[in-house]
């Protein structure tokens, strides 16, 4: 039996899309899974702007490059429809409303944090959070170790991190030579593990259907390339060259501005990937932040929409805050504005690179659109990020569990709530935002009860 042909969908206004945008930035809870099961039913499903082969083309795209893939998601689909401005509005509209949202976390946080009520309720989230990145390095590692040569892989990242300490891009460039030497010597072990599947079967069509040819502005040329890479670069370069002549090298916000650009270009794996190398530099070199307000701005990172790797706003915010050098700028009194700066300028050089990736790939991409495939290096790098994955896993429970440091007393509470959330998550499949909301109740509760 055949169904009817369903008549094309109405063109998508540029306004129309601009409010879809602000409504997924505010709406993108649950992850990078999540929010490109959000932009599918919307975008293939729904409002049938573009076809699911056209889809998932551009999500296997994201999915090789360093960077949120959502966010890049959203900023490829945008471009496609309404050119460089779409792409942007798209990109950053996705990221924008948990950026405010953070803003008034943090300062909420910083301000009040040692209150009975937000002391309580971080104390039943940091056992979830730990629980919440071990599943992320049993969901990744269940995906991509698929031969004995990845699970080795894994291995080795983690004692390199663990019992050596080394920084986290040479894990990465250690990962990629070994993909190399792999995909030429055992090229069928070094395939990437099928994280989207295929397109099948037959559909509606769509504005951008499978067979529909890029627009005049997804067309490749070298000259294009050229602008979009030298203004990408001088968008970098500007606040960078700024800060350095008006405040000197060593100032926070420089030194914000530069670490975070590394971290934008290390976030292989997604969010989780690059915790580590963001702990390293924030926490161990620069002590921006304690490594239990790390715990707590992962655990504000889970509960807010937009990408979980927005955790750096916290983490500019805080260091800011609690630095005297802002004050400088801001005077005594300006705490807040210095950490609502610092937020604003890591967002900047974190998610400036996923812009300049897609306006100056996706034409190349849209190119070869039919031969797109996953290379044994970031295969590898993958494999490695479980490893790294699980040492944060481990990192967070030495936290938790023995908050005043291993010689102190084991807190059987926070390793009960713990537990708790490990079978919630594990076995009940419940999902992120309900519980962090059981587990902070509980933690609330608990120290409600100490009191009486």
């Amino acid at each position: 039996m055949t169904t009817p042909a369903a008549p094309p969908p109405p063109a998508a206004g540029f306004w129309e899309a601009f409010r879809f945008w602000l409504k997924l930035g505010c709406i993108s809870f649950g992850g990078p899974a999540g929010q490109i099961a959000i932009m599918h039913q919307e975008l293939v499903e729904k409002r049938r702007w573009i076809s699911e082969r056209r889809f998932l083309h551009a999500l296997n795209y994201c999915m090789v490059l360093p960077g949120p893939e959502a966010q890049q998601l959203a900023t490829y689909i945008g471009w496609l429809l309404h050119r460089s401005w779409g792409g942007v509005i798209a990109g950053a509209l996705f990221v924008l409303p948990s950026l405010l949202l953070l803003i008034l976390l943090s300062w909420g946080y910083a301000a009040f944090g040692q209150t009975l009520l937000v002391a309580g309720l971080f104390y039943g989230i940091k056992p979830a959070v730990t629980v919440i990145v071990l599943q992320a390095a049993h969901r990744i590692g269940s995906r991509v170790l698929r031969h004995g040569s990845l699970w080795a892989l894994a291995g080795a990242a983690f004692i390199a991190m663990f019992a050596f300490n080394l920084p986290f891009p040479l894990i990465v460039a250690a990962a990629a030579m070994a993909g190399i030497v792999g995909a030429r010597w055992a090229p069928g072990q070094f395939q990437a593990g099928g994280g989207h599947g295929k397109a099948t079967g037959e559909h509606a069509p769509a504005l951008i259907d499978d067979h529909t040819p890029p627009p005049p502005h997804a067309c490749f040329s070298w000259s294009r390339l050229a602008r979009v890479l030298v203004l990408g670069l001088a968008l970098w370069l500007l606040p960078m060259a700024l800060m350095t002549a008006t405040l000197g090298w060593q100032h926070t916000f420089t030194q914000m501005g530069w670490f975070f650009t590394k971290a934008a270009l290390l976030t292989f794996g997604g969010a989780y990937a690059v915790l580590p190398y963001v702990y390293q530099g924030a926490v161990t070199h620069y002590g921006w932040l304690s490594p239990t307000q790390m715990i707590d701005g992962l655990a504000l990172g889970e509960t807010t929409p937009g990408p979980l790797i927005m955790v750096v706003a916290f983490v500019g915010f805080i260091g800011a805050y609690g630095s005297p050098t802002p004050e400088l700028l801001f005077g005594p009194e300006g705490r807040f504005l210095a950490g609502a700066v610092a937020a604003a300028l890591v967002s900047w050089f974190t998610f400036l690179p996923s812009f300049i990736f897609i306006l100056a790939g996706g034409p190349l991409v849209e190119r070869t659109r039919d031969d797109l495939a996953f290379t044994g290096p970031l295969t590898a790098i993958t494999a490695a990020v479980v490893g790294v994955i699980l040492n944060l896993a481990l990192f967070f429970a030495y936290h938790v569990f023995w908050p005043a440091g291993l010689g102190a007393p084991f807190d059987p509470v926070a390793a009960g709530i713990a537990l708790i959330a490990a079978v919630a998550l594990f076995r009940l499949r419940l999902g992120v935002l309900p519980l962090i909301g059981l587990c902070a109740l509980l933690g609330l509760g608990w120290r409600w009860l100490g009191l009486i």
